[in-house]
Order: structure tokens, then sequence, then C-alpha cells
């Protein structure tokens, strides 16, 4: 089951497992509104599919896994609705990707910075190449805010102290470092990836399906009883700031932005 390769979203089925490809290497794979709705309609369709027991997520190219959003989309938010919205959509599509009861594994081939890093996260493993990065660094790009679900998938990783630490210094972590911390499962040469994630995908397969699924859901309690609730004044503290508008515009222009913190 394969889309045209013009698509922004290629599905390709061998055997029990299905990969799903980022298909924009010129953008480094940022997201567009549409391609997570995609995205989230995929993960309806294979947790249902009796054929499909291991889900693969990875980008085109060997530059990016996904870079997050597509940036251009912020430059006409001017309400709150706006930006509640956007944050109720990538929480919707994360949420389900998570919430898969068939695993999921996070080929990444590049640096997965923003929402690509929540979208990893998201998965049950990451397996990346040794010059792949990982970062959310909105404070230097957008100066927006990660709603409370991507932001409890980084601490339920690497603990909330690690999490504030990344974030707040707005550093991408080198896949060595990743693997160090717990961000990452396991790093391999980028020639050898894709054989790997085949194989362990191929090994997960053949898994009993509701030993998997029911072990999901047991670590997906665990993470929800220390979920902070809704952080809708942090949202908007940021998203309907002059910061954030001269941060969209600014990452536009390929130019430093000019944070005035107001």
């Amino acid at each position: 089951m394969t889309m045209t390769q013009n698509e922004p979203i290629l599905v390709e089925q061998d055997g029990r497992v299905v990969t799903v490809t980022f298909n924009r290497p010129e953008a480094r794979n940022a997201m567009s509104f549409e391609m997570y709705e995609t995205l989230h309609d995929l993960c309806e369709r294979f947790d249902k599919h009796p054929g499909v027991r291991v889900m693969v997520l990875t980008g085109a190219g060997d530059k990016a896994f996904v870079s997050g959003t597509d940036i251009r989309q912020f430059l006409t938010f001017t309400t709150k609705e706006d930006a509640l919205g956007y944050e109720a959509r990538i929480t919707r599509v994360l949420s389900r990707l998570a919430n898969m009861t068939k695993p999921t594994i996070a080929m990444v081939g590049g640096d997965a910075v923003g929402g690509g890093m929540f979208m990893s996260l998201a998965c049950d493993l990451r397996i990346v190449a040794e010059h792949a990065r990982f970062g959310a660094p909105v404070a230097r790009t957008l100066g927006n805010f990660a709603a409370p679900f991507s932001l409890g998938l980084l601490a339920a990783t690497v603990g909330a102290v690690r999490a504030r630490e990344i974030v707040l210094t707005a550093r991408l972590v080198g896949a060595a470092d990743a693997k160090a911390i717990g961000l990452v499962d396991e790093v391999h040469p980028a020639t050898a990836l894709r054989g790997r994630v085949k194989e362990l995908a191929a090994q997960i397969a053949e898994l009993a399906p509701l030993t998997l699924a029911a072990t999901k859901e047991a670590v997906r309690r665990m993470i929800a009883s220390t979920s902070p609730g809704s952080l809708e004044d942090l949202l908007l503290s940021c998203y309907m700031s002059e910061d954030f508008k001269e941060g969209a515009r600014a990452f536009v222009e390929k130019r430093k932005a000019n944070w005035q913190g107001r």
C-alpha cells in the first residue's frame, strides 16, 4: 500500500509492519496542518487494521525526521482561538499516536526538533542515526509555548528537571547525549539505521499483541497521573504576545528575533 511519491506523507506496508514517511525533505519535513490530520487518520486506520502489528514513523532524506510545524502557518494567528485551536490540534494528533494499541517506532534519520521531537516521544521507541539531534528551541525561534501534553511527553521520558533544562537552554541534544539521558533507545550509523529498524519491527510484530497493548496502556495511565492539567493561561501569555508575532516574522525572514518580553 503506497501513496504516490509526490504526496507529503507516504505509506508503505511490508508484511505486518507499516511505515509512514513525512515527505517534505526540501522543508526539512515541516508539518502542515493537513499533514497532522493525515497522521491522525492513519493512526486510526492502522490501529484497527488486523494485518498491521507495528507502525514506523520516519522522515524523507537524512537532514530531518520532522522539523516541527511549518512556521508560515503562524503568520495569520491573531486571536486566542487561533492559539488554543492549534495546540488542541497538536495534542489531538500526538495523543492519538501515543494511544495506539500497537507498538510504534520513530526511525529518526535526522533532526527531530519542536513538534518533531514531541512526535518521536509519542512513539514507543526511538531508533536514531548518529547525526540526529533533538530539541524544542522555541525560546530562540518562535517565542511560543508547548502544550501540556507535549511537555508531559518530554518530562515522562527524561524527567521534569532535565526537560526544563532542554527547553530553557533551547539547545539541540546530540544523539549520543540523547541516549545517555534516556531520550532515545538506540543510536546507529545512518547506513545501518533502516536495517536495524526493519529487524526490530519484525521482531516486535511476532510478539503477543495483547501483552504489548496492555503494557502500553499501563504506562499511559502512569504518565497521565502526573499531568499538570490545562495550562491555557501560559499558552496565551506566549501566543498572544508581540514577541510571538516577531518570532514568526523573524523565522520566515531568516533573521534573529528582537525579543521585547511583551
